[in-house]
């Protein structure tokens, strides 16, 4: 069954999407109303109440670092859709630094967005996802697999997202919540095209990316959008405590 196909288990599922404003969520969150999702679009930018005012979707403006954030975001779901079978873990920070320039503000302010949103959303969501016998699907990142040159805050946060991912999925199998994530390569969003603006040779670093890409192209939003789908349908109801890699073929090299 192609990921993107509506299925009737779809119907009437309702998810949460933090980072949903741009990049893969917004192109996650498309995705799941088409196939019939009801969605919580969580994020701090104020796009978030542009894109979405109604319907299926309710926006929520919120930094997934507040206290509480978690809790309202997963409240919103059950109130407004009267249940939660999706959480994806998807807001993050990014960093380009070598560890000689990083400080500890950047250390805790990484982490706070990449691990402790992701940490207190799966916390927040545990008994509703229980419920339904939903699941968890978190981005990490190929950053979280193998070593990456100047990422070393930002990698270390991705690969605790790894370990969480599998931590979870032993803990909650129990209580029928499947818990997986995505890896993604470099994807063709603002996200990176930001980060790389600070390079002093954008183009050169841009080309030697492709070039470590087998495929021979960088992933899209709808890419990711799409793995992230396939993991919370029934077709994956075997799959838990899984890294999916959607980065042509980079770490199989």
């Amino acid at each position: 069954m192609d990921a993107t196909e509506r299925t009737p288990e779809d119907d009437g599922r309702v998810a949460v999407v933090t980072g949903a404003a741009g990049g893969v969520g917004r192109a996650l969150v498309d995705l799941l109303v088409d196939q019939g999702y009801a969605v919580v679009a969580e994020d701090v930018a104020p796009a978030v109440e542009r894109y979405w005012s109604g319907g299926s979707v309710v926006p929520l403006r919120v930094d997934v670092t507040a206290p509480g954030s978690a809790e309202q975001a997963v409240a919103t779901a059950e109130a407004e859709f009267g249940r939660l079978d999706l959480l994806v873990n998807n807001a993050a920070r990014f960093l380009r630094k070598p560890i000689a320039d990083s400080t500890d503000e950047d250390l805790d302010g990484v982490f706070a967005v990449n691990v402790g949103g992701a940490f207190r959303h799966a916390r927040a969501a545990v008994e509703a996802l229980a419920r339904t016998r939903g699941s968890i699907v978190t981005v990490t990142s190929i950053s979280g697999l193998v070593g990456m040159p100047n990422q070393s805050v930002y990698a270390m946060t991705k690969g605790a997202l790894v370990q969480l991912t599998r931590q979870l999925a032993i803990e909650l199998a129990p209580r029928g919540v499947r818990v997986n994530a995505v890896a993604p390569g470099a994807i063709d969003t603002d996200f990176i095209a930001e980060a790389r603006g600070a390079d002093p040779d954008p183009e050169a670093t841009a080309a030697a990316v492709l070039a470590r890409h087998p495929l021979g192209r960088i992933s899209t939003p709808e890419d990711v959008a799409r793995a992230i789908a396939f993991l919370a349908s029934p077709a994956a109801s075997g799959i838990t405590g899984t890294i999916v890699s959607v980065d042509g073929g980079y770490v199989a090299q």
